[in-house]
């Protein structure tokens, strides 16, 4: 009888300014990874001005025999974004010795157990992407499923809200249908806080997008992966429990994750489709910001006026 072997998995963490909520997602590493190899824990450090690299060294220094986690940190020097600090924290990894490798936010916690199901989805071939249930602190499902942004999806999230339009059969980009969320299958994308990704797909998509600094580059990476052959895939048995939010109340980040969608479909959609979505997007965000919202105020500035769009972030 063959018996398979535990995957081998890595763990890329990105940080900034993370020292509040790192080391609970340090510590959820070890019982999260149970029944696979943990490798090791690659903890990619954008410039933190808080005590986020002290806190992962410390991790890493418990001691030779009792460490629980083989922890390193990665300096990117700067405040590089995302997918230049999964990137940094990818390229130190010997993927070939890999099965896959987890990317993940530093305010997520792992479920114990969660890593076996989730790299378990990954052993169909085809399969490049292994995308987790995600919930909030509460124990509430996030909605994290996405479907490829159209130009009817954002008209209709423009007119009637992405809620309410991913109630609508497929209208919506945002998928929301609870039963979704119950059951394992295909996705389109799905949000980048936690993510396995085999690494023979990695080898095969190449680097994430450092372009993006933040937001639409989980969906250009799960996008191009789709292009090459590789599909996502949901479990929901894999649980991770994520804070997140800031997008929600920083103008900063609203503004950027607005433009960001406008130029992922742009790069990869014709002139007169993306001229709609452009439309479609900024329609939403006036009727928001007219409505007093102070995130979408930013979003149309950013929208309309180039100059005013973040090309880098702040330090």
């Amino acid at each position: 009888m063959l018996i398979s072997r535990p995957a081998r998995i890595a763990i890329v963490v990105v940080t900034y300014n993370s020292a509040k909520v790192l080391p609970g997602c340090l510590a959820s590493l070890a019982e999260g990874a149970r029944g696979t190899h943990l490798t090791e824990v690659v903890v990619a450090d954008n410039a933190s001005k808080d005590d986020s690299v002290a806190i992962a060294e410390a991790a890493g220094r418990t001691g030779a025999e009792d460490a629980l986690l083989p922890v390193r940190v990665v300096q990117t020097g700067r405040n590089a974004g995302y997918a230049a600090a999964i990137n940094a924290g990818t390229r130190t990894l010997d993927l070939d010795g890999l099965d896959a490798v987890l990317v993940l936010n530093p305010d997520c916690r792992l479920r114990p157990g969660m890593l076996a199901p989730l790299s378990d989805a990954l052993r169909e071939p085809g399969r490049g992407i292994a995308a987790p249930r995600i919930v909030d602190p509460g124990g509430h499902v996030h909605p994290s499923l996405r479907r490829t942004p159209t130009v009817r999806g954002a008209i209709a999230e423009a007119l009637i809200g992405g809620r309410l339009a991913g109630r609508v059969g497929t209208l919506g980009e945002v998928i929301t249908d609870p039963l979704r969320y119950e059951r394992p299958g295909p996705a389109d994308w799905s949000t980048g806080a936690a993510m396995l990704i085999s690494a023979r797909a990695l080898r095969e998509i190449g680097p994430w997008d450092e372009s993006f600094l933040l937001y639409s580059e989980e969906t250009e990476f799960a996008l191009r992966a789709a292009d090459r052959g590789w599909a996502l895939w949901y479990e929901p048995s894999a649980v991770v429990e994520h804070i997140g939010g800031d997008a929600k109340v920083s103008p900063m980040l609203a503004s950027l994750l607005a433009v960001n969608k406008v130029l992922l479909f742009r790069r990869r959609r014709g002139p007169v489709a993306s001229f709609a979505y452009h439309a479609a997007v900024t329609l939403g965000e006036m009727l928001r910001a007219l409505a007093g919202r102070r995130t979408s105020r930013a979003a149309v500035a950013a929208l309309f006026r180039p100059s005013r769009r973040m090309q880098s972030l702040p330090g």
